[in-house]
């Protein structure tokens, strides 16, 4: 088991984005990730009391970084213009105290 410290980048974007999303945090240093299709449950009424269209489908990204490439990563996605809208999307972090491999 590896025991130093990671952080798990989780994204939430609007469906069609992962790759972009995907391809800045490489960019950053990032060695890779797993995208996921998941579904928002916001309904008609949540999108006109924000005030923007939100999009019930969407891409999970899951990014495991090394601690110390957290921020550079997590700028990297959040400068991105295609997520500069409203309602576009969310990222946040959990940190990772151990982890373990498959494989050789």
């Amino acid at each position: 088991m590896t025991h130093t410290p990671h952080t798990l980048i989780t994204c939430i974007v609007n469906h069609g984005l992962a790759d972009e999303v995907m391809a800045a945090a490489r960019t950053a240093g990032a060695s890779g990730g797993t995208i996921l299709s998941a579904r928002g449950t916001s309904t008609e009424e949540d999108a006109k009391f924000f005030g923007y269209t939100l999009v019930a489908e969407k891409d999970m990204l899951l990014i495991l970084v090394g601690a110390g490439m957290t921020g550079t990563v997590l700028e990297a996605i959040r400068s991105l213009p295609i997520l500069s809208k409203p309602g576009v999307g969310i990222a946040f972090c959990t940190d990772v105290e151990r982890f373990v491999t498959f494989g050789k």
